[in-house]
């Protein structure tokens, strides 16, 4: 590890002398290392140089996700504790409703997910907030997959009513649900500018709280800013 950290330090290469004085190695251990790092593809050499290979190039991709994952996940986290309420990112990729993130507590649960939260986009307001950013044909794409159905007396009636209803949604404004997926929970969605992917943060409260959904929704979205570029990297995770 010390080697890898060392050759990756130098961004031309460095030859093994200078690597093995640099990490206090004998160089006879030096030489046997760096030759099984190049023939594990850890390291490759050029003309006596070594440099990272695409082992540690993957390594390194693979810790960078993880990193922004990492910071996702904290700053849900944060939000959680400080509106009391749970927390959600969810994107449209693909022609799919994905949840990538919740953050909930024992004391502030998240919604059961009893229905496919995939199949019920119209149900829920992360899946009317996304489907709200998208184009015409691709609502109805959507819709001609997973039709509208009802799941509680609260559920829109049809796919027309749902269109109609999306058409409604202001650019940037929270998007807003109750009871239409769970019988005693109200959700807020706010949309999230990512690029050219549909995303969005979502909360969730007991009806009995409905009072407190948009004033903390307002307050999320006021703080979302800071995080956008790890939400739109975190993409890719």
């Amino acid at each position: 590890m010390r080697l890898l950290e060392t050759v990756a330090a130098h961004e031309y290469g460095a030859p093994a002398k200078q690597l093995a004085r640099e990490t206090g190695l004998a160089l006879p251990t030096t030489y046997h290392l760096l030759r099984t790092l190049v023939h594990e593809g850890y390291l490759s050499r050029d003309k006596g140089l070594f440099f990272l290979g695409e082992a540690a190039e993957r390594l390194s991709s693979s810790g960078a996700r993880q990193k922004r994952r990492s910071t996702v996940v904290d700053a849900l986290a944060r939000w959680r504790d400080t509106l009391g309420v749970p927390v959600y990112y969810a994107v449209y990729r693909e022609g799919e409703i994905e949840l990538m993130c919740v953050s909930d507590t024992p004391a502030n649960p998240a919604v059961e997910e009893w229905a496919d939260f995939r199949e019920t986009g119209h149900a829920h307001a992360i899946g009317q907030c996304l489907l709200s950013q998208l184009d015409e044909e691709a609502r109805r794409d959507h819709l001609d997959r997973y039709p509208v159905q009802a799941l509680t007396p609260y559920t829109v009636r049809d796919n027309h009513s749902l269109l109609r209803r999306l058409e409604r949604v202001r650019r940037m404004e929270p998007v807003t649900e109750r009871q239409e997926y769970a019988l005693g929970a109200v959700c807020a969605a706010i949309p999230l500018t990512l690029g050219t992917t549909a995303a969005t943060m979502a909360i969730s409260l007991p009806a009995h709280q409905e009072h407190r959904l948009l004033p903390a929704a307002r307050q999320l979205q006021s703080e979302i800013g800071s995080l956008l570029g790890s939400l739109a990297l975190s993409i890719s995770m």
